[in-house]
């Protein structure tokens, strides 16, 4: 799918130069897996604290197991 987008030029030269990308291509699809991996851990710590835990839970234990 081709898609024309209007991006600084000067931050995506910086991109390719600073990520080691050999195309710009390659930056914008790696910039773009970034943002939303950062995005969804965001939302993760929403519900941080907001789930109640076992106390009596032993997250040890299924490493043992192994």
């Amino acid at each position: 799918m081709a898609t024309n987008l209007a991006i600084d030029e000067k931050l995506l030269s910086e991109a390719v130069k600073v990520g080691g990308f050999k195309t710009k291509k390659s930056a914008v699809n790696q910039a773009l897996k970034e943002f939303i991996e950062h995005r969804k851990r965001k939302d993760i710590l929403k519900v941080f604290g907001s789930i109640e835990m076992e106390p009596a839970y032993d997250h040890k234990q299924s490493r043992r197991m192994r």
